[in-house]
């Protein structure tokens, strides 16, 4: 490091670092920041703050009696935030609740503890365990290694050996499982199993050899270790279709030698019993880890951090999950929703590291949620909202570590600079069917995230508006528009639109239960439309965020909901999530028994009361007898009626989904009152009602939770100006508390249009079919059949304007007639192909995009018309009688396109082979990119399934047109030499050489 460096190292650690620095060439690669002192980007400067009033929260958890930071859910790994805040200017005491040296003082004790402590080092109270002590070892080492100097002898010696120590003891363990943690594997280096994210297991493993790797580097073991954590994080992502498709070398070793594979053949993964996009960060949360171990210490990257075998390919399906906070949209995963703190490190490393300007702007808009967030109650957390009490430490030292690789990409390279709004949501717009298995059929539009979701226990039909995550209730087992998410699925249908291969992008998805159908239809404007037959009473269910959480969007402490009868503002709770207090009146009654029958339980826990009363003066349930339906060990129903507000009762675990759970009171007499007052756990009754009994055996109703604050029959209702919904139905939708029902009475057929905007006048057309639901939404006709029967008939579009779909269709005084085909539960979305001027009569088939065939009405004189193609421009037609014209726009695409390969995932993914370009090239429909092999290249398109291939295509640039053979499999990983037959994956292999051309399109025909 020369002296220049030296100088600027001094003030990036400040002056508690600099001699580290100097001692043990700590945080050579961040001795190039620049020079100043201060957070070099904003983004930066927001982790600094979130930091310091984070220390507040971290000071709370201090142990005096110990002197350290406790070891209880790893509390003790503050020090890395800690060690951050000590080695940089700025720091202010008022903002942090402590001194400055207090603090250096607990951070010094506490490493001096469990460094000693530390099973490695010779102690027995932590470590070694991979799951989940080296994360937080990880964490540890670096914050020792920031404040190096000012550590003893034997603690440093105790920080070496814990290094050293683990890369040793997880290497020795070759790929086999580690006995101290129980039933985590990462299922040696295969994957593939149910339960397994494969990510978070394998990183896991790669994560507890990269401190030893990057801090020992000469050690006799290193190269050991070195093809341990090759191994384990080039499989993380790995998937054997598209591994054996690559032979680029990383760190030495072909990518087409990795093992493992996914528990499904998409690149989504799982967790938790289902779709876990939180997880599928780990493959960058835990390179995040491992990267600054290496930056700080100035030793090089591996090349698998920043050639991710799949990264990539992984990263798409994190843009579609995408919400604008820049965290992953979660709609099957129940714990793990708005952890702020402890999202941002993937991002960071892949905006810093990699360089990756999308992953900037999500970082930046997740960064600008952190203080409004951790302002809110409980105060000063960053994980606040659910999950495990190890999250907030752990978000802390993620936080600080995500402001030292700003600080590194600072020294390098300077700044990465976020694309703008409209860029990030033209790129990350897209749609996905990931499969009956993993249940999730995906759409990310610009203007909305929808998503069908049938993996059981979490089934829904889910629509966020504006990607807004603190609008609609999305997670685990919240329902969205179904009343429940415990429906069993007995048919799923799913279809999706690519705007490559058909103009659009779009998507239906319906399912079939056993009451009947519902489907949702989502489209590229954002809309989406709900059509049910009418599964269940009480539909059309959807759960509002409605908290005080100024600087969110929308979070102002109030939801104001307009319908066609007026207005109202429904207020935020200020008890806990979930936990409130009731307060029922009614007529005074005179009964001996009273009970709570609920009629809808929270969804995870069921029913819970800390206490329930009854009368209007003296409590009159606390000399009485309770019983419930059911109850937990410990949480029997007396425990309602005690007086003490510390015991509750719970319903028993097995009936936490039971929707009638009742407890009730013999108040001994029959007595005279007019109230009752709940107390809630956060076990919450979202409905229920409250009844009473001269004799316990003939119960009435005397009261109910909730009442509407809006009940309209007016069929649209807005949404606090963020979401407006549409509906036609026979039962009024309702504002309850923040709950909207828009079918509330018993199960009754009905459409809902929703849309990112205002709400819009029905677009609901007759069909002539009872089965079949139709709307025209935003111009795009779509049709459900919600039936098990095919069904032909005719849809009425009313209107002056004669859009044209795809299709036959006749021209009317008011409007058109459109004939459709479907098959059983077939959902279609057509969009506006042509508009027509024209009288009535004209018959106009719709071939494709480009071509129109019209005739005239019966008589005798030819007929003018005027044709205009969807982005393209009008065009007069004479219509001679009683004959078709086509009309054909050679200018323009004819989507839908039949070529199977369009826009469908390619590989190799990236990392590519020397020489060769991005195989999607070939299949984007663009004549002007290309594939450029490389030496004896080949590139694989996966179709998505299995399909009869007719002809496969080959189209090259001018020039010479190398040798190459079309190879088909229905696996990905046996190829025959054939260009028709069954085949999921077509590849091209060819014996290119410089100067050869180009594969400018390849084409699949069925």
């Amino acid at each position: 490091m020369g002296e220049l460096d030296r100088r600027r190292a001094l003030r990036l650690l400040g002056a508690g670092g600099a001699a580290a620095a100097l001692a043990s060439g700590l945080l050579p690669g961040l001795a190039r920041a620049a020079a100043g002192g201060g957070p070099p980007d904003p983004v930066a400067a927001t982790y600094l703050r979130v930091l310091l009033r984070h220390t507040r929260w971290a000071e709370q958890q201090f142990d005096a009696a110990a002197g350290t930071y406790p070891a209880r859910d790893f509390t003790f790994a503050v020090v890395l935030g800690n060690a951050v805040l000590l080695t940089r200017d700025g720091y202010d005491a008022t903002i942090a609740g402590v001194d400055r040296e207090t603090l250096r003082t607990h951070t010094l004790a506490t490493i001096r503890r469990f460094a000693a402590s530390n099973r490695l080092a010779g102690g027995s109270e932590w470590g070694r365990k991979l799951f989940f002590d080296t994360t937080f070892q990880s964490y540890f080492v670096l914050a020792a290694r920031l404040l190096w100097t000012d550590l003893d002898d034997p603690t440093r010696q105790a920080v070496e050996r814990i290094t050293t120590g683990q890369a040793a003891y997880t290497t020795a363990l070759g790929t086999g499982d580690d006995p101290d943690s129980g039933s985590w594997t990462p299922h040696g280096l295969l994957g593939g199993h149910v339960g397994d994210t494969k990510l978070e297991e394998m990183g896991v493993y790669a994560q507890s050899l990269a401190p030893a790797l990057a801090w020992a580097p000469a050690d006799p073991g290193a190269g050991e270790w070195r093809a341990a954590f090759g191994a384990w994080s080039r499989n993380e992502a790995g998937l054997p279709a598209a591994d054996l498709a690559n032979p680029r070398l990383v760190d030495g070793r072909p990518i087409s030698a990795n093992t493992a594979t996914n528990l499904y053949d998409t690149f989504l993964v799982e967790n938790h019993g289902s779709f876990g996009p939180h997880y599928q960060e780990e493959l960058w949360r835990t390179s995040g880890r491992n990267a600054m171990h290496f930056l700080a210490a100035g030793t090089p990257l591996p090349e698998v951090l920043t050639a991710q075998p799949n990264g990539e390919l992984l990263w798409r399906t994190m843009l579609l999950m995408t919400s604008d906070a820049g965290e992953p949209l979660m709609p099957m995963v129940a714990d793990r929703e708005h952890l702020y703190g402890r999202d941002v490190i993937p991002l960071a490393f892949r905006a810093q590291v990699l360089g990756d300007r999308h992953a900037a702007r999500a970082e930046a808009d997740l960064a600008a949620r952190l203080e409004p967030y951790q302002a809110y109650a409980p105060a000063d957390r960053i994980t606040k909202f659910s999950g495990e009490p190890k999250y907030e430490p752990e978000a802390r030292a993620e936080l600080a570590i995500s402001y030292l690789l700003h600080e590194w990409r600072a020294a390098h390279g300077g700044p990465v600079v976020p694309v703008n709004e409209r860029e990030f949501a033209a790129h990350a717009a897209g749609v996905a069917d990931f499969g009956p298995g993993p249940g999730l059929l995906a759409h990310r539009s610009p203007a909305a995230w929808a998503g069908t979701v049938s993996k059981p226990g979490f089934v829904k039909f889910a629509w966020q508006p504006h990607h807004d995550d603190w609008l609609f209730v999305l997670g685990g087992a919240n329902p969205m528009l179904l009343p429940s998410t415990n429906f069993a699925v007995r048919e799923r249908h799913a279809r999706t639109w690519t705007k490559v291969r058909d103009g659009f992008d779009g998507t239906v998805g319906v399912l079939r239960f056993d009451t009947g159908y519902a489907a949702l239809a989502t489209l590229p404007t954002g809309a989406a439309v709900y059509a049910s037959s009418g599964v269940a009473a009480g539909e059309g269910v959807l759960d509002v965020h409605n908290l005080a959480m100024p600087g969110v969007p929308g979070l102002d402490g109030d939801r104001t909901y307009t319908a066609a009868e007026g207005t109202v503002t429904v207020k935020a709770g200020t008890a806990r999530a979930g936990a409130r207090t009731d307060e029922l009146t009614f007529g005074a009654v005179t009964a001996r028994h009273v009970r709570m029958l609920g009629v809808e339980p929270d969804p995870q826990y069921g029913y819970s009361l800390w206490a329930f009363e009854v009368g209007d003066g003296p409590d009159l349930a606390r000399a009485g007898t309770a019983s419930a339906s059911s109850s937990s060990p410990g949480k029997e129903a007396k425990y309602a009626v005690d007086g003490n507000a510390a015991t509750r009762w719970a319903v028993s675990t097995s009936d936490r989904t039971r929707a009638d759970s009742w407890l009730a009171v013999d108040l001994g007499a029959l007595v005279t009152f007019g109230r009752v007052r709940l107390s809630w756990e956060a076990a919450a009754g979202r409905k229920y009602r409250i009844e009473t009994s001269p004799d316990g055996v003939t119960w009435t109703p005397a009261g109910s939770y909730p009442v509407p604050a809006l009940r309209s029959t007016g069929g649209r209702l807005d949404i606090d100006g963020r979401a407006g919904i549409t509906v036609a139905g026979p039962n009024p939708l309702t504002v309850t508390g923040d709950r909207v029902t828009l079918s509330d009475g018993p199960p009754a057929r009905f459409v809902a249009e929703l849309r990112p905007g205002p709400p819009q006048p029905s677009g609901r057309v007759a069909t002539g079919a009872a089965a079949v639901e139709a709307t025209v939404t935003d111009g795009f006709l779509v049709l459900l059949n919600l039936g098990d029967a095919a069904v032909r008939g005719t849809v009425t579009i009313p209107g002056a304007a004669h859009r044209l779909y795809r299709g036959e269709q006749v021209v009317t005084r008011t409007g058109t007639e459109f004939s459709y085909a479907l098959a059983a539960a077939e959902g279609r979305i057509e969009p506006p192909r042509f508009t027509l001027t024209g009288p009535a009569g004209v018959k106009a088939v719709v071939r494709d995009a480009s071509r129109v065939d019209l005739t005239a009405p019966a008589g005798l004189l030819p007929v003018l018309v005027t044709v205009t193609p969807d982005g393209g421009r009008a065009r007069p037609v004479l219509l001679p009688p009683r004959r078709t014209v086509p009309v054909v726009f050679g200018e323009l695409r004819p989507y839908p396109q039949a070529d199977r390969a369009l826009g469908r995932t390619t590989f190799p993914a990236e990392p590519l082979p020397p020489g060769m370009s991005a195989p999607a090239a070939a299949v984007d429909d663009d004549p002007a990119t290309a594939w450029r092999p490389g030496p004896d290249g080949r590139m694989v398109v996966d179709l998505g399934a299995v399909t009869e291939v007719s002809a496969v295509e080959l189209t090259w640039t001018r020039g010479r047109v190398p040798a190459a053979t079309v190879e088909t499999s229905v696996d990905g990983v046996t190829y025959a030499t054939a260009d028709t037959g069954p085949a999921r994956y077509v590849a091209v292999r060819t014996r290119w050489k410089a100067g050869d051309a180009s594969l400018t399109r390849l084409s699949v025909r069925t």
